[in-house]
Formats: C-alpha cells, structure tokens, sequence
C-alpha cells in the first residue's frame, strides 16, 4: 500500500486517494492518516463488487482510478494510463504476456472488452486490479455494482454493464512493465525477490 500511494501521489494529490477498508482498518489508518476512507461495514461477508460499490456512492460522477490493494507494480506503467486518462477512456489494465487459470481474464469484440471474469475461455490475457471509469461512465457502473450479488467480484459489474448497456472499456496493455497481484506467502517471496533492487 506504501509503494501504491506513492506512486499514486506522484501523478494526482494525494487528498484525492480513497481506500476502502475493513479489515484491520484501525492498522491502515493509523500508517496513512492523510488519505480519506470510506468503511464497508459488511467487509467479511460480501466481495469486491460491494467495496467498489461503496466508493462509487461517494464518486458517482467523477473519474475514478482504483487499485486492488494487492497489487505490487511498476510506476512506470503510468506512461501507458496516463495518456488513457487524459483522453478519458475507460479502461481495464491487463497482461496478455500469461494468462493463468485462477485470474481474471478477458477477451475482445471491435476492440473493447466483451467478456471480463475468471471463467472466460481463450482469454486474450488476464486483468490485473488497475482500472479507469470516465465520469460519463462511473453512474452506468454504479447501477451494475448495485445489481451484483455480495459475493460478486466487481468485474462481473463490468461485465453485465458491457453486455446489457453496450458500454465500451478498452483494454489498457501494461504487458512490459512487472505488475503482481499477491494472493499468498508465494506471491509475496516471488514479488520480493523480482522488486528487491
């Protein structure tokens, strides 16, 4: 979360960085008392369809930029998403370098995403926790997250709005830089040694 915020704040003010919290939120908030919160109070019985449901509620007609908290990458990859925000394309970074089973993957129709979960076959590549909504997107998102079920990943609110809304997000390819969603103890030692410099 260190390495995130201060990557974020070298690109926007860091009065603008929102964490969803729950658990351990005491923790979190006294190691970064400068960034707003927003509590979701049902964290241990829903997914992450309803954190970014939560912050949605708050920033329903701004741009918005989320993270997964578990993502550990390079700040270079900003040079790819900063032109993607400037132009206010939605979008969802992905990785077509691996395409592993257990990931979020995704494949395209005319260029925008058209499936977006962890049971898309002959996905194109895997979706890595890093996306953009332009604000003329951020409401028809909002009303799909409210629709998901709580234990629904927020993609699935992705997905259903593409599908029933038409609604167009592109796919952000951050391929060349090291992005790596740590979901265990070997995930953790693998980002460590490849980030140790």
């Amino acid at each position: 979360m260190e390495r995130q915020v201060e990557y974020l704040s070298a690109h926007f003010s860091v009065h603008d960085i929102s964490v969803v919290v729950g658990y351990k939120k005491e923790l979190i908030m006294e190691c970064f008392p400068d960034l707003t919160y927003i509590y979701n109070q049902i964290f241990d019985s829903t997914n992450t369809a309803k954190s970014l449901l939560k912050a949605l509620e708050k920033y329903q007609n701004e741009d918005i930029l989320w993270l997964n908290g578990d993502v550990v990458f390079d700040a270079e990859l900003f040079s790819v998403l900063d032109g993607e925000i400037a132009n206010e394309n939605s979008f969802v970074s992905v990785n077509t370098s691996k395409v592993a089973e257990e990931e979020v993957k995704y494949t395209l129709k005319n260029g925008y995403i058209e499936e977006l979960s962890k049971q898309v076959k002959n996905g194109l590549g895997e979706a890595v926790g890093i996306n953009y909504f332009s604000q003329k997107d951020t409401p028809l998102l909002l009303k799909h997250l409210e629709k998901c079920c709580d234990n629904d990943y927020f993609e699935r609110g992705i997905e259903t709005a593409i599908q029933e809304d038409r609604l167009q997000i592109k796919a952000a390819d951050i391929s060349n830089f090291r992005c790596v969603e740590v979901d265990c103890q070997e995930d953790l030692d693998a980002v460590n040694k490849m980030f140790q410099k």
